[in-house]
């Protein structure tokens, strides 16, 4: 499995935005992907932390080119103001893992 888990932060004032934006692409199907979880960061008022479990790397790489998460990205990037954490992990399971 490939995990990641990374932190984007949003423009000031606009992290509910950019929150809708993330949960909408996350309800549809990517093939591969196991778990993609949005949070508010507590530590930070612009702060959203993404974490991702997928099969494999090419999996993740390959969801990028499908149309409705390019349409995410097009509609998130005016939002974003940068990412500040990136971190890419193993995981080996857990709850809602296979």
């Amino acid at each position: 499995m490939y995990g990641l888990i990374g932190r984007m932060i949003a423009t000031n004032g606009r992290r509910e935005e950019l929150l809708a934006i993330l949960k909408e692409s996350a309800g549809g199907r990517m093939p591969g992907c196991q778990s993609y979880i949005v949070a508010r960061c507590s530590e930070h008022p612009d702060g959203i932390w993404v974490t991702e479990v997928w099969d494999d790397v090419a999996s993740h790489k390959a969801s990028l080119d499908l149309a409705p998460v390019q349409d995410a990205i097009a509609k998130a990037r005016p939002l974003i103001s940068g990412f500040d954490n990136r971190f890419e992990t193993e995981p080996v399971g857990g709850i809602g893992l296979e």
